[in-house]
Formats: structure tokens, C-alpha cells, sequence
């Protein structure tokens, strides 16, 4: 009996590993996931400590989980990446007379792509000199994201003269653009509508909400279409904020978003101003509600690129209005968590782990879309060959949310077909950022 006992004793002793290997950051991970991953009771009982440690936090995910990663900061290309972080901004696929084309679909303010002049609605036809067909497509999306550079073939088309002279244009990565929040007072049929267009939820949107809203007051707003087909996420309290100035009767203490965690995370309600003073102090929550516009229903522009903390706006704010979704179906990131960060060397600064902690659910308990969520109505963007600009009341979605609901019109023999690129490829923020 002595000696099993000191044979237990031996065997859940601590095993300590040099500081500069790859054991001992890959002990940190496993102990961090096992105290805050959602899915901690599906982790693997042993795996290679000694493996990289972003291939080792890899054998630890769950099936379910595309959205967790870890960082290196001493190796800045550890970093997620993506054609809208190196380049400023988004395309899809299609076909059109039997030939695929890549097609620009937003563009970010002072982006290498808005410098070198590229804008909504051109088509791809070849990268890095690669011609673009159904084969292919999908790999040039992910070694453009990945490139330092980048050479397109560029085309447009109008139906008053056809597709334009090719020409070609050059990009560098760069991190220097910015995320401008657009609106306008459209008038349609007699009717004054707050369209705003937010491509993300950067921390401290507030005040830019509440001076917006304020002036589809003075308007006399009575519709407001929020476009976020292009809105891969951001902080939670501006996804907040502008919540609060659009549901109609609702109160401080009302429960907005509920986060789900693993036994030692549990279950965390947060009303509006809460969740609002998550990490936004400079405007109330009353302010916010003095703006509210004069409407008990909302539209909402959605697409593959809506993600996090812009599903927030479909999800959460189905419990307290009528909310309206026009496009295709969102990316799916039902998913919460916060940045973990290896400081156990005072010299030297270690991995950031970032995992799934908790998944979200609205104050109806409402949630588990991570195969995304279905709009009201299901309508291409990329109906026609001609693409217009964000904002023009004849671009597709937009059109469809002036004209509501019930006046649906979508094409049955469209001269153009999606192509679909696997979810993996869709650029999004990896999870929504919180601050508890």
C-alpha cells in the first residue's frame, strides 16, 4: 500500500519544462482550455506537448469549433489573415456566359484597394496572372489573403456599354484604413428612410449612433434599413448601442444577450446596459433611447459576410421588434470569448490564446445558429451583372427593403450564378470580443 501510494504521488507530481520549448507554452494552452472551452469535457485525455503550439492547440478543437486560434506576437504572420485585413476589402464569385469572374463587393475607406482604385461592382478575371475558372477559385481566394502583394485583371460592366477595356492594377498589404459609418435620408414613394451602412463594429460607435439617429429624427424617419452584409463583427457594447436606439420599449434592466459557457463559466445574463457599459462609458444608455426613431419594425441587408457581433442585431433583437432580414444566409458565429494571455515570463511576452468560451443567446433563449442565420427573405445580391453601389436605391437588397416585405421579387432565371466559397474563406472577426 506504501509503495502504490508513493507511485501516485510520483506520477501527478508537476512536470516543469524549460521555458524557451515548445512544452511548456503547449501546458499552458491545455490547462487554459480546460478551465474556460466551451466544449473542455471533449478535450483529447493526451496529445504531443511537444508539437507547435498553434498545430497543438489545432488536435485540441472541437469538430464544431472553426473559430478558435492562438498568436505568436513574436511572429506577426501567426495572425489570422485575410483579403480584407491586407488589402481593404471583399469579393464573391460567379459565372456569367460560362465564363467565373471574382467581383469586388466593398471596399474600405483608405484601404490599398480604395488607393489603387478599386471599387464595388468590377470584376476579377485574373490574379497574379492566374486566370480565374471553377476549378481554382477558391485557392486563389486563400492565396491572395495570404500574399504580400497582389497583381488583378480588371474589367467592368454597364448595360449601356458592355464589359470595359481590361485593365491592371497592383496592391501591397497595409493595415491603414478605416471604418467609416455611412447614412443617408433616402425618399422612396413618399416615404423618409434612414438608411445606415456599418462594415463594423469598431469600440466606441456610440456617439457616431446617437449624432446619426438623431438626424433621421430631424428627417422624420419612418423606416430604417441597417446594411451589414458586409459586417464581419467588432465589440459587443457598439453592437449594443446601436441596439438600444432601435428597439422600441425596451428598459435598462431588460435582458439583451445571454452567454452560455462550460461548468466553470456558466450562464451570464446581460441586460442593455450592461452589455452597453461592457466597454462604452462616454454615452448613456438613456441618451441612446432619446434618439430612438419613430418605428416599430427593422430591416436588415445580410449576407455571407454578416458575422458575430452583427448577428447580434438579427438575433438579439427579435425578443423586443419585428425584425426584417433581406439577403443570404450569415456566416454563423454564434460564439463569445475573450483574449488569454501567457504572462507567466516577466521578459518576454508569450502566446495569446483565443477560445470559444461561451455561445450566445438572446433574452427568448434563442440561439445555435453556427450554420448561420436564414434571412426573411432570401434574395441574391448578385442577380444581375450590372452591380451597383452601396446606397443606390437600384442595388438589389436595398431595393427590396424599400419597396418591403411583401413586395418580394426575385429573379427566377438569372443571368448569373454564385459561386460559393467554402466557410473557411469568408472573412470575419474569428469570435466576438467581450469584457467581463
Amino acid at each position: 500500500m506504501v509503495l502504490l501510494f508513493n507511485s501516485c504521488q510520483n506520477d501527478d507530481s508537476p512536470v516543469s519544462y524549460d521555458k524557451e520549448n515548445n512544452q511548456y507554452t503547449n501546458m499552458w494552452i491545455n490547462e487554459q482550455m480546460r478551465k474556460y472551452y466551451y466544449w473542455n469535457e471533449d478535450l483529447p485525455v493526451f496529445t504531443n506537448l511537444s508539437t507547435d503550439p498553434k498545430d497543438y492547440l489545432g488536435k485540441l478543437l472541437n469538430t464544431d469549433d472553426h473559430f478558435s486560434y492562438s498568436i505568436n506576437p513574436a511572429d506577426s504572420e501567426r495572425s489570422p489573415k485575410s483579403i480584407r485585413s491586407a488589402y481593404g476589402f471583399d469579393i464573391s464569385f460567379l459565372e456569367y456566359n460560362g465564363q467565373a469572374f471574382g467581383v469586388v463587393l466593398f471596399v474600405l475607406t483608405d484601404s490599398p484597394a480604395e488607393k489603387s482604385g478599386l471599387k464595388r461592382g468590377q470584376f476579377i478575371k485574373s490574379i497574379n496572372g492566374t486566370t480565374i475558372h471553377y476549378q481554382n477559385f477558391e485557392n486563389l481566394y486563400l492565396d491572395l489573403a495570404s500574399s504580400g502583394s497582389v497583381q488583378l485583371e480588371l474589367t467592368e460592366y454597364s448595360s449601356a456599354t458592355g464589359f470595359s477595356e481590361v485593365k491592371n492594377i497592383g496592391l501591397i498589404r497595409s493595415f491603414t484604413f478605416s471604418h467609416p459609418v455611412k447614412h443617408e435620408v433616402i425618399v422612396y414613394n413618399n416615404q423618409k428612410v434612414g438608411y445606415i451602412e456599418i462594415s463594423h463594429f469598431d469600440a466606441g460607435l456610440a456617439a457616431t449612433f446617437l449624432q446619426i439617429f438623431k438626424e433621421f429624427q430631424e428627417q422624420s424617419v419612418s423606416k430604417v434599413i441597417v446594411d451589414l452584409r458586409h459586417n464581419g463583427g467588432g465589440d459587443v457594447s457598439s453592437a449594443t448601442a446601436l441596439s438600444v436606439i432601435l428597439a422600441p420599449n425596451i428598459k435598462s434592466d431588460d435582458v439583451f444577450i445571454k452567454l452560455r459557457g462550460n461548468k466553470n463559466g456558466g450562464l451570464v445574463n446581460q441586460t442593455f446596459k450592461e452589455a452597453l457599459e461592457m466597454n462604452e462609458s462616454q454615452v448613456s444608455f438613456e441618451s441612446l433611447r432619446n434618439a430612438h426613431p419613430s418605428i416599430q419594425e427593422l430591416y436588415v441587408l445580410c449576407g455571407n459576410h454578416t458575422a458575430s457581433a452583427s448577428e447580434i442585431i438579427l438575433n438579439n433583437l427579435k425578443p423586443f421588434m419585428n425584425v426584417i432580414s433581406i439577403g443570404e444566409k450569415t456566416t454563423g458565429k454564434d460564439a463569445a470569448g475573450f483574449a488569454i494571455e501567457d504572462n507567466r515570463l516577466a521578459d518576454k511576452k508569450g502566446w495569446v490564446l483565443c477560445p470559444v468560451i461561451y455561445k450566445l443567446f438572446n433574452a427568448n433563449n434563442e440561439g445555435n445558429y453556427a450554420l448561420g442565420i436564414s434571412p426573411t427573405v432570401e434574395l441574391n445580391e448578385l442577380q444581375e451583372i450590372e452591380i451597383f453601389p452601396l446606397g443606390d436605391v437600384r442595388e438589389t437588397l436595398l431595393n427590396q427593403a424599400l419597396s418591403g416585405e411583401k413586395n418580394f421579387r426575385q429573379k427566377k432565371h438569372s443571368t448569373v450564378k454564385k459561386l460559393l466559397l467554402n466557410k473557411n474563406c469568408i472573412d470575419a472577426d474569428p469570435f466576438l470580443q467581450i469584457h467581463l
